[in-house]
């Protein structure tokens, strides 16, 4: 499966981007809004994990417009937001799924294998 992850923290992107290759999944990195979009617009992917808290275009906003490409996909959120009102605004911009900051990697890879239908 081909996966997107947007974080502004190196920190995050790059033990992801290991695990999820470790679990045989075809993986992109993008640190901005804008380089999300621009890579999700070039080549369609099954899953985005995305940061709400971003430089330039927050996540709120890529999350729309991930959701209007004509193949869009689903989308973790994956934040230090972890209000319930955050939760709720992007559950209803269509975020499949939310894990809040720190998070365990077993409980985040759970919802990656059950949104990829391989839970």
């Amino acid at each position: 499966m081909r996966i997107l992850v947007v974080d502004d923290e190196e920190s995050i992107l790059v033990p992801l981007e290991f695990l999820l290759r470790k679990e045989g999944h075809e993986v992109a990195l993008a640190q901005t809004g804008e380089e999300a979009l621009e890579a999700a617009q070039e080549q369609p992917f099954d899953l985005v994990v995305l940061d709400l808290m971003l430089p330039g275009i927050d996540g709120f906003a890529v999350l729309e417009k991930l959701k209007a490409l004509p193949r869009p996909p689903k989308v973790l959120v994956l934040t230090a937001r972890g209000r319930e009102a955050d939760r709720a605004k992007a559950e209803a911009l269509g975020a499949e799924a939310f894990v809040a900051k720190p998070f365990g990697t077993r409980e985040l890879l759970e919802e990656i294998r059950a949104l990829l239908g391989k839970g």
